[in-house]
């Protein structure tokens, strides 16, 4: 890779609706991408990253690196979270609360910045949104990060969220022409496909429709709010 060291960037990479519109993002920004998986443990993790692979190929871009695989097993702070054995996991009733991961952010990034600082690239993308409830996505906690970070190592590196000031729909609008059925966002997968009903699908199918982009993406079984939602076969 011949890039010039300030195009490269990182990015914590699920393979989910707000990742995959990023990545397209930064390559159409001209940077060359170093994308991070980190598994952890989670029962939809299979499905996950073999749509994440997919997605990645999509684009056949040579601006994309090598997808960098890494492991951050929750399972013994975890204990018997929905999140590990995928029973009760939340339905499209719960709100975002019920899907609190506790401290993902901080797991998910720690290995994938150490990477980065390692390996000569000084920046990290995530695609947190304006919408994010949660502790672990607040400026406040990046910015103590980042100084965390630096101290650990000795080496700067920058945590930049893109779309920290953008809503579902505004993301989704901005990854309109991106092959975003070929992303995953689903908590409880069956058969490898999206579950239908699980609380992040409904979540992507209410983004697809407020973005007004046709959703094609193939479900398991269609959640009844959701017209445009394609079943599977």
């Amino acid at each position: 890779m011949n890039s010039h060291p300030s195009q490269r960037i990182g990015l914590l990479y699920s393979g989910g609706l707000d990742s995959a519109v990023l990545l397209g993002h930064l390559l159409e920004k001209g940077r060359t991408v170093r994308p991070f998986y980190v598994r952890s443990g989670m029962h939809w993790e299979d499905a996950e990253r073999r749509a994440a692979i997919q997605y990645l190929g999509a684009f056949r871009s040579s601006r994309i690196e090598p997808l960098v695989e890494l492991t951050q097993d929750v399972g013994e702070v975890y204990g018997a979270h929905w999140s590990l054995h995928g029973q009760g996991v939340p339905d499209a009733s719960t709100e975002d609360e019920a899907v609190y991961l506790p401290g993902r952010n901080l797991l998910l990034i720690s290995k994938a910045a150490l990477w980065c600082q390692l390996n000569g690239i000084h920046e990290l993308a995530l695609a947190i949104l304006a919408s994010n409830p949660f502790p672990d996505a607040t400026g406040e906690f990046f910015t103590a990060l980042e100084r965390t970070l630096e101290l650990a190592t000795g080496e700067p590196l920058r945590v930049v969220r893109p779309f920290a000031e953008l809503s579902k729909p505004e993301v989704m609008r901005l990854g309109r022409d991106f092959p975003l059925e070929l992303s995953f966002s689903c908590i409880d997968p069956q058969g490898g496909l999206h579950c239908g009903a699980c609380n992040k699908c409904a979540e992507r199918q209410a983004a697809f429709s407020a973005a007004e982009i046709p959703d094609r993406t193939r479900y398991a079984r269609r959640w009844p709010s959701s017209p445009t939602a394609t079943p599977g076969a």
